[in-house]
């Protein structure tokens, strides 16, 4: 995974007087891992949670239980809870939160590669992006990576990123 991508979206938030958490499923820790990568990381990440099991998702980041019961937990709405609750638990400007089927398996009936990344942002500000990524395990994870980095920079850029809130 590219540090000088990580340390690109690490920029842009220390220009903005911003910071970032995240909420990782799928990753188990490789988003948070890639942006610490950076050089002065502190001045923009503030930390992050990985729920990777479907009830730490409730616990930790406060996902509605009847939502996962009902859509299970690779749903864009709970990738949108998610961010939204990395963000209140650490105090972040943004929250980031991915969640999916890196496989061998599918989940919840999902196909391996469906992927869902949400960012909560301020003002209510709630953006997402639904992909299908092929390859291996660990391609579906570092592609989820390079998503998720993508989606954030672009909205701090506001040229990418489809806004639903």
């Amino acid at each position: 995974m590219s540090t000088a991508a990580a340390a690109g979206v690490l920029a842009a938030l220390v220009r903005r007087g911003a910071t970032v958490a995240v909420a990782e499923s799928l990753t188990g820790g490789l988003l948070g891992a890639t942006l610490t990568t950076a050089v002065g990381a502190s001045a923009a990440f503030r930390g992050g949670v990985i729920a990777y099991a479907t009830d730490l998702k409730a616990a930790l980041l406060g996902v509605p239980e009847d939502l996962l019961d009902r859509e299970g937990a690779v749903h864009p709405e709970v990738a949108a809870a998610m961010a939204r609750g990395v963000r209140a638990v650490t105090g972040a400007t943004y929250g980031l939160a991915v969640t999916g089927v890196a496989g061998p398996d599918e989940q919840d009936g999902k196909p391996v590669g469906t992927v869902h990344i949400a960012l909560s942002g301020p003002e209510s500000g709630l953006w997402h992006r639904d992909v299908s990524l092929a390859g291996s395990r660990e391609q579906i994870r570092e592609n989820t990576v390079r998503e998720s980095l993508d989606l954030l920079r672009g909205v701090l850029d506001t040229t990418v990123g489809e806004h639903t809130g």
